[in-house]
């Protein structure tokens, strides 16, 4: 039976923005919320299930090259610019602001991201990963 929502209390933790870690590579600026790269917090390697939620502002025609992630649901939230998407398995498109991509890396993916060369912003985003439930 699952939990009545008007009577289970909500955990809920607070992190001031400033407290966040923060990464400046030239193309790309990001706030971590959680351990991520080359930031590391023993106190905050997750939320639940949540194990990235990272503010990304990214240069224009810049991004991931193609990487890999396995057993994550991937969710990305542009809140500017447009992102580039493809995949290994031939998926390409595009995401603008008040779109949402939930991509299900399950037992494995390929995927690059980028911001669109020809954007007169750079790109903003909100990155997601979510560990999947082992069966």
């Amino acid at each position: 039976m699952l939990p009545n929502p008007t009577t289970t209390p909500i955990k809920k933790t607070l992190y001031w923005a400033e407290t966040r870690g923060q990464a400046d590579h030239g193309w790309i600026k990001t706030h971590f919320s959680f351990s991520f790269a080359t930031h590391y917090d023993p106190y905050r390697m997750n939320f639940g299930v949540l194990r990235v939620l990272n503010d990304d502002v990214i240069a224009a025609g810049r991004g991931f090259g193609m990487h890999p992630h396995q057993n994550m649901e991937i969710i990305t939230i542009p809140t500017s610019g447009v992102v580039q998407h493809r995949d290994n398995l031939g998926h390409e498109g595009t995401i603008t602001p008040g779109e949402v991509q939930v991509m299900s890396a399950g037992r494995g993916i390929h995927h690059a991201e980028y911001a669109a060369a020809r954007c007169t912003d750079c790109r903003r985003l909100l990155r997601h990963f979510a560990a999947k439930a082992q069966p």
